[in-house]
C-alpha cells in the first residue's frame, strides 16, 4: 500500500492478506512501544531530583523512539503546514483529538510542554509515574468547576514558567467524521493569563483509529493555525473561534492523505 494513494474508505476494504501484513506490523509497533516502556519508565524515576526540562528531554526519549517505530514498522508518517504560525514564546496549544498518535506528535512539534489529561493516567503502574514527574494538570472529569479551576489556576502557573499548555478541548478522543461539544476550560485558561491559543488540526483518526489495533500506513497532516489573541476577550468568544477553525479545517483535510 503506497503512500497517498488510498482513501478512507479504501483503507476499511482491504483484502485478508493486506490485513494480515498490516496486523504484523502493528504487533511489532506493539512490541516496541512495550519494551521501551518497560526501559525507560524504570529509568526516568531516577530524574525526579532533576529540573523540569532535563526530566523532559529525557523521558522525551519514549516518544521519539516510538514515533521513529511508528515509521518502521507501520509506515505511518506526518507532515506540518503552517510552522510558521508557531509563536516564538510559549503558548496555549488546542488540538483535534482522535488518537494516540498526537498526544506524542505534539511534543515534537511544539517546545517542552504539559497536558491536561484524566488523573486516572497517573495511576498506571510506570507509565503513569514516569507521566507524574512532567508535572501535567491532572483533573478529575466529575469535579466540575473545581476541575475548571484546576485548568486555570494550574495552567497559568505552567505558563509562567515558560511551558506550553497542550489541551483537548472536545476532552475524548473523536472518531473521524464526528465532532463533540468544545469544553470551556482552556478557554477561560486564556482568557485568564492572556496567553494566545494555537489551533491545530490533524487526521490522525484516519489512520491509527479508536480501539483499533491496526496502524493503517501513510502521510497524516497535521495543520497548525495563527494563533489567536486572548487578551481582553471572553472564553466563549475564544473556544467560538478555536473550534470553528479546527472544525472547517478538519472539513479541508478529511480523507485528504493516505
Amino acid at each position: 500500500m503506497e503512500k497517498n494513494a488510498a482513501t478512507p474508505a479504501a483503507r476499511t476494504n482491504i483484502g485478508a492478506g493486506m490485513r494480515i501484513v498490516l496486523t504484523t506490523r502493528a504487533i511489532l509497533f506493539w512490541l516496541g512501544m512495550l519494551l521501551s516502556t518497560a526501559v525507560v519508565a524504570p529509568l526516568s524515576l531516577l530524574t525526579f531530583p532533576l529540573p523540569f526540562v532535563m526530566r523532559y528531554r529525557f523521558i522525551g526519549l519514549w516518544t521519539h523512539f516510538n514515533l521513529w517505530w511508528l515509521e518502521r514498522c507501520c509506515g505511518l508518517h506526518y507532515q506540518v503546514e503552517g510552522a510558521e504560525n508557531i509563536p516564538a514564546d510559549n503558548a496555549i496549544v488546542m488540538a483535534k483529538h482522535q488518537s494516540a498518535w498526537e498526544t506524542m506528535a505534539l511534543q515534537r512539534i511544539f517546545g517542552p510542554q504539559v497536558w491536561v489529561l484524566k488523573r486516572e493516567l497517573l495511576w498506571v503502574p510506570l507509565f503513569g509515574w514516569g507521566l507524574a514527574l512532567l508535572e501535567p494538570i491532572a483533573i478529575d472529569r466529575k469535579a466540575g468547576r473545581k476541575a475548571v479551576r484546576q485548568v486555570v489556576d494550574q495552567g497559568i502557573q505552567r505558563l509562567r514558567a515558560g511551558r506550553w499548555v497542550v489541551i483537548f478541548p472536545e476532552g475524548t478522543r473523536v472518531a473521524p467524521g464526528e465532532r463533540k461539544r468544545y469544553g470551556v476550560g482552556g478557554a477561560l485558561l486564556a482568557a485568564h493569563s492572556g496567553y494566545p491559543v494555537v489551533p491545530v488540526a490533524h487526521n490522525a483518526g484516519e489512520f491509527w483509529r479508536r480501539r483499533s489495533f491496526i496502524k493503517y500506513p501513510g502521510v497524516i497532516r497535521v495543520v497548525i493555525g495563527t494563533p489567536i489573541a486572548s487578551a481582553g476577550r471572553q472564553a466563549t468568544d475564544i473556544i467560538a473561534e478555536v473550534e470553528d477553525w479546527i472544525e472547517s479545517t478538519m472539513v479541508k483535510i478529511s480523507g485528504s492523505s493516505a
